[in-house]
């Protein structure tokens, strides 16, 4: 109920201020001034809109609003890949980029990895079905999402029954995880990961929480993530290269199976991303070893959150 109690205060008032601008209309407003960037990785602009509601809301309002303006555009399964991986990358950023601040990190850093991540990928998935030839055809969603109900009781309770939900998966993942840590799994899966996990800079107390958050979700391992970093448990580099890859790939495979029904390709919004994450957090991980120990206090890493014990560690090598 503690870590959960963590994630409503992040939650709640996001959700209630994110619901304000999408009345007021600052949504839109924000899809307006990304058709130019839409531009630049093969878009038209009006898709603008539907990566800015995934941004500020979550990936099924994207979906919603991709279903209304898809049809008119003709996109063919290159570019509905591209959309679809971009808003993996970056989505529900108020209430993503809230936890991974609450868990010790940079909120102004996570969002530029996140947002620049996405417009990144996008681009060398653009320049590559386009050099290659593939995946020019005109693109069929599998699915159409169902109407949202836009009133404020419909709203308040599509919240409440995700607050339930998340009540009930964290209690089951955190039952799960202790079963496993007294049988002994957590320890042979750390040891068998161990390899990977070093490249990127992810200790061993670390790793369970990070595959919790790739396979269920950022909430999911974020929350507990922001448990282990305030019980001085994690280090803060464990605590920052842990969440930079949750942040750019989790929830992978029910987020990238929502990608692939409105007509995205596994190639993009599974390996691509995937490969992509790994990729990125190596070379930050790497970053990390050159930077001076100021600049990554101060712009990296919130001060005072993963080590509260008092220690003024050094940054652990790769």
């Amino acid at each position: 109920m503690r870590t959960c109690g963590e994630l409503f205060k992040i939650i709640v008032p996001i959700s209630i201020l994110t619901r304000l601008l999408q009345q007021w209309g600052v949504v839109d407003q924000l899809g307006v001034l990304l058709g130019p960037v839409m531009n630049l990785v093969g878009l038209p602009g009006e898709i603008g809109l539907v990566w800015a509601t995934a941004m500020v809301t979550n990936l099924y309002a994207g979906m919603v609003v991709f279903a209304s303006l898809a049809p008119g555009l003709e996109l063919s399964v290159a570019q509905v890949t591209v959309l679809t991986t971009m808003m993996l990358v970056a989505h529900g950023l108020p209430v993503e980029l809230r936890i991974a601040q609450k868990a010790g990190t940079r909120f102004r850093t996570q969002a530029l990895i996140r947002v620049g991540g996405a417009l990144l990928l996008g681009g060398m998935l653009n320049l590559g079905y386009r050099w290659s030839g593939t995946l020019q055809e005109k693109n069929n969603a599998l699915w159409n999402p169902p109407p949202v109900d836009p009133t404020w009781l419909g709203w308040m309770l599509g919240e409440l029954r995700n607050l339930v939900l998340i009540v009930l998966i964290i209690f089951v993942l955190m039952a799960f995880l202790r079963i496993l840590k007294k049988i002994g799994l957590i320890d042979l899966l750390t040891r068998l990961l161990e390899p990977l996990l070093t490249l990127l800079g992810i200790g061993r107390q670390a790793a369970p929480l990070t595959i919790v958050g790739i396979t269920l979700g950022l909430s999911y391992g974020g929350g507990l993530i922001i448990r282990e970093a305030q019980s001085g448990h994690l280090s803060k580099q464990d605590v920052f290269c842990s969440i930079a890859l949750m942040g750019l790939c989790h929830s992978l495979i029910e987020d990238s199976l929502l990608m692939i029904v409105l007509g995205g390709h596994v190639s993009g919004v599974f390996w691509g991303r995937l490969i992509f994450s790994l990729a990125v957090v190596f070379l930050l991980s790497r970053l990390l070893r050159v930077l001076p120990k100021t600049f990554f206090e101060r712009h990296i890493v919130r001060p005072n959150v993963a080590n509260n014990a008092g220690q003024d560690e050094e940054i652990r090598c790769c």
